[in-house]
């Protein structure tokens, strides 16, 4: 069984022994166009475009430096609409996981609901859907492109959410919600690959992502604002209200380009094939085995395969799954809100600086700026300092004794700190595995969701025994440990790199 990674690798060792070599990401360099194929020639002949290689008796189509069609080369309108489809995509979705949360004394009420475990489901339940959707949204990206798994579990976020609104018993509602994050987790798995496919600079893409995180934190904390103001009219309007949202957002969607080029160029090479007549040119993803059991089978394993084998995405989830888990436990049990998006800004402003601080470092060549764990993970190194403090400092002033004030000052280094983390990491493993980030992000995506829906449904036993000033030491304290995760990642990271099956075969 071959997956895409595999089929390139493969691509690779034919053309080598046939002295010509193939670059990463598809793209052929030292190119040798057919001879025998003129009809091809007369379609693609400028040189900037198109590029052929013979390999063994197929033509290997692939993009030139300056083809207008590779993502890379778009012009600023086109990734403009691919970035404003993506943002407004995980808003969607973000603000759907708490946008019923300050409804759900109304929902109570309705459906006659008095246990305080059951009440949280509606948000848990939710992000259980989180956890299992990446598995398949994420891979499935590779394999279909970024457009049609996106347009599709658009549409059903939009169905499932018509459903929640029109729920007539808590447990009908409760099904949609899981179905509703299941498909809701597909943008939060894939739109910060699609933002890598159309920048190779890593400073832009880097600020792109940066954009992607500053929506995960806003949209949860929209989420509670909006139903907080409509839940009065009734709690059915919450999602009335977020369908409205997501059917404005459709249009873009539907316009949005496909960026993925491994499947541009899978539909470059059938268009040629039906206007030539040469049934022998293909592209590099054609090349690969595709029947439906393999490429199933490869789609729900790559993500698992990851966390279990790759130090960096096994690591990185884990931190990634305790901050996630801990911003939504805070959200159930503290209005930290407003003081979380002051953070957040914060943050984005450090990042802003720090970006600029790295290309003008770049431009004087400084020789750590070639060091890939540099570009990234120093924000990280900041941030989880900022995360544990502001856990110490909420649970030992949270007291009838102390001004409020001060409890509630705590949440602008959280928010600071918890977008930074994230910024950092989820930066880190796009540029660490690149065409295969959509998988890497899918095994964070579904790991973190794991622990963000099962701490908040303990937080309550937890408080009630130990205490609110030790609840939240203890989750402080093992924020520090996970906060050393950066600083040997800066340590070791190149190392663990040179010996990741994933990352070498990408080069």
């Amino acid at each position: 069984m071959l997956d895409h990674v595999d089929a390139e690798k493969n691509v690779q060792k034919i053309i080598s022994a046939t002295e010509h070599e193939v670059a990463p990401s598809y793209e052929l360099q030292h190119s040798h166009d057919s001879e025998d194929h003129e009809p091809i020639q007369e379609r693609y002949g400028n040189p900037s475009y198109s590029r052929f290689h013979r390999v063994a008796s197929k033509t290997v189509i692939s993009f030139g430096p300056n083809d207008p069609e590779n993502p890379v080369n778009w012009r600023t309108g086109k990734k403009s609409l691919v970035i404003a489809a993506g943002i407004l995509q995980v808003m969607n979705s973000t603000i759907g996981s708490s946008i019923c949360s300050n409804a759900i004394p109304q929902i109570a009420a309705e459906f006659n609901i008095t246990n305080e475990t059951v009440l949280v489901l509606p948000i848990s339940i939710f992000l259980i859907g989180y956890i299992v959707g990446p598995l398949l949204w994420g891979p499935s990206s590779e394999y279909f492109g970024r457009k049609a798994p996106l347009l599709i579990s658009f549409v059903l976020f939009m169905i499932f959410t018509m459903a929640c609104a029109v729920a007539d018993s808590y447990a009908s509602l409760l099904v949609f919600r899981l179905l509703n994050g299941m498909v809701a987790s597909a943008p939060i798995a894939i739109v910060g690959a699609s933002f890598a496919d159309i920048h190779n600079d890593p400073t832009l893409r880097g600020r792109l992502i940066a954009y992607f995180m500053a929506c995960t934190v806003f949209g949860p904390t929209i989420g509670p604002l909006l139903s907080g103001f409509v839940a009065a009219v009734g709690w059915r309007w919450c999602f009335w209200i977020g369908l409205i949202f997501s059917g404005a957002t459709l249009p873009l969607i539907i316009f949005m380009p496909e960026t993925y080029a491994p499947v541009i160029l899978e539909r470059r090479a059938q268009k040629l094939r039906k206007e030539t007549g040469n049934l022998s040119i293909i592209s590099p993803l054609e090349i690969q085995i595709r029947n439906v059991r393999e490429m199933l089978v490869s789609t729900i394993s790559r993500p698992l395969r990851m966390v279990i084998h790759e130090h960096i995405v096994s690591l990185s989830s884990l931190y990634l799954a305790l901050a996630y888990a801990i911003f939504y436990l805070y959200f159930e049990a503290y209005p930290i809100i407003f003081q979380v998006g002051i953070g957040a800004v914060l943050a984005f402003l450090i990042f802003i600086w720090y970006d600029g601080f790295l290309a003008r470092a770049k431009a004087r060549n400084a020789s750590w700026t070639s060091i890939e764990e540099y570009r990234r993970l120093p924000l990280a190194c900041i941030g989880g300092p900022l995360y544990v403090i502001s856990l110490f400092w909420i649970g030992w002033t949270a007291s009838p004794n102390i001004h409020w004030v001060v409890p509630f000052l705590s949440g602008i280094p959280f928010g600071m700190g918890f977008l930074l983390i994230f910024m950092a990491m989820l930066n880190y493993l796009t540029d660490a595995y690149k065409t295969l980030s959509a998988s890497a992000q899918s095994a964070a995506s579904c790991t973190r969701s794991i622990l963000g829906a099962v701490l908040p449904l303990a937080a309550k036993p937890m408080f009630d025994r130990l205490g609110v000033p030790w609840a939240c030491s203890l989750i402080a304290f093992l924020s520090l440990g996970v906060s050393l995760i950066p600083f040997a990642f800066i340590r070791y990271g190149d190392r663990i790199r040179t010996n990741s099956k994933f990352c070498q075969e990408l080069k």
